[in-house]
């Protein structure tokens, strides 16, 4: 979302420094950090890969579980900030910058060298994240450009990009709605439907083209769903968010659905899917709140998640039902570690942090 990028500045006066991190409230380690980078997309295709990208240009790689990680600065691109990313393995990745020109970069040796695969230069560019289904199919979504929903597609593992047709759409996006690039984790896909979550004045979940309202806070351009996560079972979605300029503001940061019959859903690309088309897709209206502005949330397994934003980190043993604040510290994104009961963090100053959930047992 444009205006996010403008508020990143102000954001940064409230968050921690890196000293926090040894403060002793948590058990979050920190395995690297790059002041002056922020930090907003995570990728970790396997135990022993993780990938780190954000602004300057800069991306941060792992070989080893997070033991080292190698920093870089991609040629060319200084200045920009990448907030999508999707990684492969230890070699191939590929990023995409917010703002104009829109530009969607590749790798297939480690970060050492990247090609261009996708450019946009119409000023109203704004790309917030990426996502593939599998090795070879993946979606980008941006802002909205006259009210529509800005959609590329990739059949090719990101080799080419195609603008989706506009009759993919079943709803219009509303005056100031559009999508935060927190995360990079405001879109997903199971079972052949795509999700998006929007936020800013106006907060919906879109599947398949059709937009959900949600009951989250919304009406001001920093309000609204940040990011989504379903788990294991495929049988609960959570969504959080906030307003991201109030960080201790926990009311309606958080929502939620159940889809206990999503085994077998109905899909019907000729029709539109509708929210009551799903019989028991119900809100899950038993959650707590997790303590102020969230802006990524990951499942562990299909009862534990993990939440992180400016306001710090909150853990739930009950699918969102109740909440503990493990830790005060900033941070922007989450994401699960392959093969592990953990999760791997980042967030400002290239903060990268460690959290074994076996310790919180």
């Amino acid at each position: 979302m444009r205006y996010y990028i403008f508020s990143a500045l102000l954001l940064a006066l409230f968050l921690p420094t890196a000293d926090a991190q040894n403060s002793g409230n948590n058990s979050i380690n920190l395995l690297t950090q790059k002041k002056g980078v922020s930090i907003r997309a995570l990728s970790i295709p396997n135990e022993n890969t993780i990938w780190a990208s954000g602004s300057k240009g800069s991306i941060a790689l792992s070989k080893d579980g997070g033991k080292n990680f190698t920093w870089k600065q991609i040629q060319g691109y200084e200045n920009r900030d990448f907030r999508s990313l999707h990684a492969w393995n230890k070699l191939e990745a590929i990023l995409a910058a917010i703002a104009a020109p829109a530009i969607v970069l590749k790798t297939k040796d480690g970060g050492d060298s990247w090609y261009k695969v996708y450019e946009n230069t119409d000023t109203l560019m704004f790309l917030d994240a990426l996502h593939f289904k599998d090795s070879l199919n993946g979606t980008i979504v941006g802002d909205p450009i006259n009210q529509k929903l800005f959609l590329l597609t990739t059949k090719d593992k990101g080799e080419h990009w195609q603008e989706a047709a506009s009759t993919y759409f079943k709803s219009t996006l509303k005056e100031g709605e559009a999508f935060f690039a927190s995360s990079n984790s405001n879109i997903t896909s199971v079972n052949g439907a795509d999700f998006f979550v929007t936020g800013g004045m106006t907060s919906r979940l879109w599947i398949n083209g059709t937009a959900i309202a949600l009951p989250l806070k919304q009406g001001e351009k920093t309000t609204g769903a940040n990011s989504m996560a379903i788990n294991p079972s495929k049988n609960t979605m959570i969504i959080v968010g906030g307003d991201f300029t109030k960080k201790e503001d926990a009311a309606n940061n958080i929502t939620g659905f159940e889809f206990s019959s999503y085994a077998k859903p109905k899909w019907n690309s000729e029709v539109s899917l509708k929210y009551k088309s799903l019989s028991k897709w119900v809100l899950h209206k038993k959650l707590g709140n997790p303590h102020g502005y969230k802006s990524s949330v990951v499942f562990i397994n299909n009862k534990w998640l993990i939440t992180c934003g400016t306001s710090g980190v909150d853990i739930s043993k009950n699918k969102g039902k109740n909440w503990d604040l493990i830790s005060t510290e900033s941070f922007h994104v989450v994401q699960k570690q392959p093969g592990k009961q953990a999760v791997i963090l980042a967030g400002a100053d290239g903060r990268i942090g460690y959290l074994n959930f076996d310790a919180l047992q």
